[in-house]
């Protein structure tokens, strides 16, 4: 059956398909995608896979979804393989490991009405709207083709003891000391990966925080970039007198870390330190961070003989790059970590087998160890709901005048102030949002600007509204 453009790209975005339960996603539709998505990998190459793999998240409507997809998949004459409850990133260490595509039916840390699909080719390489999306929106809208020949047949393969075992198998553990490692699940797939990857380190003694699987998110939303979601993990560390706190989201693919003191760490420290780890094992290696990451993440990289390259923000981008230039390690402002090791993809849990090897491998406390990589100030990224975002953009750049010493323009406008300040403002690719990031040396110029800018961009909002 065809269906409205406009309904259709509404909910198949630049990196994966999501929206509402019911209204913008049913059954009907995900079987639409699923046979969309193996037309596509079955037509692209000769002889194209013969398999699909597929995962999905603990939100009520996850099994049935991923069922009409699967049903959509085999009427294509694929077969499919169900891995079942996953995150994220072990629904990518399947597609690697079986070598095979893969979907999996997430909808990551937004609200439990929503849900979607995070698409990939064989070894867990990307599908975005540049490299088969539109391909696969084309035909929901247009009607997917029936296919001639036999239907596949489906199989379930538990993947979770490999998934947990490979992760381990890249990080030198054999030396931590005894950490006391808080982790809060947010009821999400890490309450499900944590044990089976950390479970088995003697040297680990876990401090579970919300591990049960709830779709519905009854104790906070499951996304760790918002201060207000990592409040309850700051607690649990000092309560528990943890030497480290990990939060992950809904799907598990992003790592945040908390202190000993309960205070947050910058996901660009993190890409930074294991950067450096990397770099250690390959002198001379390549690293790829986005155009939000700190400043002092191309500088630690130079510093430790590597090679840094400047992504724009989003994982198919970094994943793109990642393959043309062969980088060992790539990292986001967002807590989104990823291994050549590891095909290539995102791992927020081998993020976090990195930081706790560096920690227990040394001394020191972790708020200590990561002052090594904290160069500069912050904000953070800030949101605006804004109707008019170029006008806004184009109000900010003027008002800031003479003290602009450069713009580029790879992703949203970076202004360069100078003397270590910038500020990126950018339209998100998934919400109707304006996002601000700022940088500075202290504290102080980080507040001036965001000020300067977000006057800015309310007096343009009220001037055309």
């Amino acid at each position: 059956m065809s269906r409205p453009a406009a309904a259709v790209n509404r909910v198949i975005k630049a990196y994966d398909v999501r929206g509402l339960v019911g209204e913008e996603i049913d059954e009907h539709f995900v079987s639409d995608v699923g046979g969309a998505f193996a037309r596509l990998v079955r037509d692209e190459a000769d002889p194209g896979p013969d398999r699909v793999v597929i995962g999905y998240d603990m939100r009520a409507s996850s099994p049935a979804l991923a069922t009409a997809f699967a049903e959509g998949v085999v009427a294509q004459g694929l077969n499919v393989t169900r891995i079942g409850l996953a995150s994220t990133d072990q629904l990518y260490f399947a597609s690697g490991l079986l070598d095979c595509p893969g979907a999996m039916f997430t909808a990551s840390h937004n609200p439990a009405a929503y849900n979607g699909i995070k698409l990939c080719r064989a070894g867990a390489k990307p599908v975005g709207k540049e490299s088969g999306l539109t391909t696969i929106s084309g035909e929901v809208i247009d009607g997917v083709p029936s296919f001639d020949g036999a239907p596949g047949t489906i199989s379930d393969r538990d993947v979770l003891g490999d998934y947990g075992d490979f992760l381990r198998s890249l990080v030198d553990i054999a030396h931590l000391r005894p950490l006391r490692v808080a982790v809060d699940a947010g009821n999400g797939m890490g309450g499900h990966t944590t044990p089976a990857v950390l479970g088995p380190l003697a040297s680990i003694t876990l401090l579970p925080l919300y591990f049960e699987l709830d779709g519905t998110f009854p104790n906070h939303e499951a996304n760790p970039l918002d201060p207000a979601n990592l409040v309850d993990l700051q607690r649990h560390v000092v309560e528990t007198g943890a030497d480290i706190g990990l939060a992950f989201d809904g799907d598990a693919d992003r790592c945040f870390v908390v202190d000993e003191r309960g205070h947050p760490v910058s996901p660009s420290a993190v890409t930074a330190l294991v950067a450096g780890r990397e770099l250690g094992r390959e002198v001379g290696g390549t690293v790829i961070h986005n155009l939000i990451t700190s400043r002092a993440v191309p500088e630690l990289i130079a510093e430790r003989g590597g090679t840094a390259i400047r992504s724009r923000v989003g994982h198919s981008y970094i994943k793109g790059l990642m393959a043309e230039s062969g980088a060992i390690f790539g990292g986001e402002h967002s807590a989104h970590y990823y291994f050549r090791d590891f095909w290539g993809a995102d791992s927020g849990m081998l993020a976090a087998l990195h930081v706790l090897a560096a920690l227990g491998e040394q001394d020191r406390p972790l708020s200590e160890l990561m002052a090594d990589y904290q160069r500069y100030a912050a904000s953070g990224e800030i949101n605006f709901t804004v109707a008019d975002a170029p006008g806004c953009v184009e109000a900010v750049l003027a008002s800031f005048g003479s003290r602009v010493q450069s713009l580029d323009h790879l992703d949203g406008v970076t202004v360069d102030l100078g003397d270590g300040c910038w500020f990126n403002l950018r339209t998100s690719n998934t919400e109707p949002l304006l996002r601000l990031n700022v940088e500075a040396r202290t504290d102080d110029a980080v507040a001036a600007i965001v000020e300067h800018v977000a006057t800015d961009i309310r007096a343009h909002s009220e001037r055309s509204a």
